[in-house]
């Protein structure tokens, strides 16, 4: 796992991008995700040997940093719940607010990962 912290109080320091290392930090931030995990990197594999492509492999691993990183950092974890709470609000615009402070967390967190 990676130890710099760019950022304010982290849970665990930023994993290394392999199956084992997002798994290793996902078991501590997000246990009951660890199912959903394996379930999609099987899909993942699946679909990587039928394409004959990494590429499903790679989004997957994408995917799973994002999500740790948001997991792994009470700031975006709050600023994701928050807006994820509000996406079917009744008033269209916090509504639209919302989607689009979910997609300022995914984007943050997805930079984060790519380094």
């Amino acid at each position: 796992m990676s130890t710099q912290s760019d950022h304010g109080h982290e849970l665990v320091p930023r994993p290394e991008q392999t199956p084992d290392g997002l798994r290793a930090a996902l078991a501590i931030v997000a246990p009951g995700r660890l199912e959903e995990m394996q379930a999609t990197k099987d899909e993942a594999f699946a679909k990587a040997v039928e394409w004959q492509s990494l590429s499903p492999v790679r989004s997957w691993v994408l995917a799973w940093a994002r999500d740790i990183e948001i997991a792994r950092r009470p700031d975006l974890s709050a600023r994701y719940a928050q807006a994820k709470s509000n996406l079917e609000h009744e008033d269209p615009f916090i509504a639209q607010d919302a989607l689009w402070h979910l997609s300022a967390v995914l984007d943050e967190a997805m930079k984060a990962v790519r380094g």
